[in-house]
């Protein structure tokens, strides 16, 4: 199937979910992948893609690699093997590969073409689709980048059987948060049906990115509501850099975050606690990860203000607003905020 996510100025373009076609770039075409994904799916890409010149770029696997230092090293693949302006980018892995690819497609020669191909389940349902691209630093997460958006996302579902369990459920996550922000339904469906089983999974990815779709397409670049995306990610995001990306996946961090989140929204009477209970099952359900122990409740409350959403001296916070709807809110007080971190602090 083919969902469409329309943009102004020649954004346009196009998702495709199904088995890898046959591509034709009459271009050089640089594919940035990593050992781990190339080692699994790499031949089987080479077999679908035709190039004027095809070359790979391979970099470091993981997020604590997500830094100016590999962009550097694929720019320098990119001049090595001369790129020009016409040349193209393929993303081939996980959100990691897809926003630095995108990011440094984003600034070679003040822009060149990407796609994505994307390999992780969180990557197909999300990161791919969207245009964010960017770098962690040691201030935070993707605090540098650019809306650069690519050129068409080539999601094959097959490509998820090698998925390890932890890498699966940090993709279910972002299925959940689409779900607990916009689409009542789609929740209620996700908690009587196994995404293990294919048939399930290709729904609950076609629902995924149709909502992204519908998003992104009225909100390119996050003044309004595709700050609702972000459901989960401002603790979650606290909780990666204090444990230096290498504790958590990225999913893993958000569904910590969703319960923070939910823990605010029911202490405000936005969210029943059967609600709230219901969404920590479900990611219960895949394995993801519900609580954190935070060891300096103002430290943590301190990060929120290197937020990108973050504007004023104000935070803004993504709060669930029952199941299938929330809120954009920079008015919630620090006090509350500080009496919900504190239940994440106890023994």
């Amino acid at each position: 199937m083919t969902v469409k996510i329309n943009l102004p100025h020649d954004n346009s373009y196009e998702i495709f979910i199904d088995k890898l076609n046959e591509l034709y770039f009459d271009t050089k075409v640089v594919i940035v992948t990593n050992p781990t994904v190339s080692g699994f799916h790499l031949e089987y890409l080479k077999s679908k893609l035709n190039a004027k010149e095809l070359s790979i770029c391979t970099i470091p696997d993981g997020e604590q690699y997500k830094h100016m230092e590999t962009i550097e090293s694929i720019l320098e693949h990119c001049f090595t093997k001369r790129l020009d302006r016409k040349s193209l980018l393929v993303a081939f892995g996980g959100g990691v590969i897809g926003d630095m690819t995108g990011f440094a497609a984003s600034i070679y020669q003040r822009g060149i073409d990407f796609v994505q191909i994307p390999t992780t389940l969180l990557s197909q349902v999300d990161a791919s689709v969207g245009g964010k691209t960017g770098i962690n630093n040691k201030f935070g997460k993707n605090l540098i980048g650019a809306f650069h958006q690519p050129n068409a996302v080539y999601i094959d579902p097959s490509m998820l059987k090698t998925l390890p369990k932890r890498e699966f459920g940090a993709g279910v996550a972002e299925i959940v948060k689409m779900a607990v922000t916009f689409n009542k339904e789609f929740f209620e469906w996700l908690e009587q049906n196994d995404i293990n089983k294919e048939e399930n999974l290709k729904i609950a990815i076609q629902k995924s990115v149709e909502t992204k779709a519908y998003v992104v397409s009225q909100d390119e670049k996050e003044h309004g509501i595709r700050a609702a995306l972000n459901y989960g990610h401002t603790f979650g995001h606290v909780v990666e850099n204090e444990t230096n990306y290498n504790t958590y996946l990225h999913g893993e961090a958000v569904g910590i975050g969703m319960m923070m989140a939910n823990e605010v929204s029911v202490k405000l009477g936005l969210m029943s606690k059967e609600d709230a209970l219901r969404v920590k099952r479900l990611l219960e359900v895949y394995d993801i990860p519900t609580s954190y122990k935070i060891k300096d409740v103002e430290d943590f409350y301190e990060h929120f203000f290197l937020d990108k959403k973050s504007l004023d001296n104000k935070i803004k916070f993504i709060l669930a607003r029952g199941i299938g709807d929330c809120l954009i809110t920079d008015e919630t007080s620090k006090e509350d905020i500080i009496k919900v971190l504190k239940g994440f602090s106890r023994d």
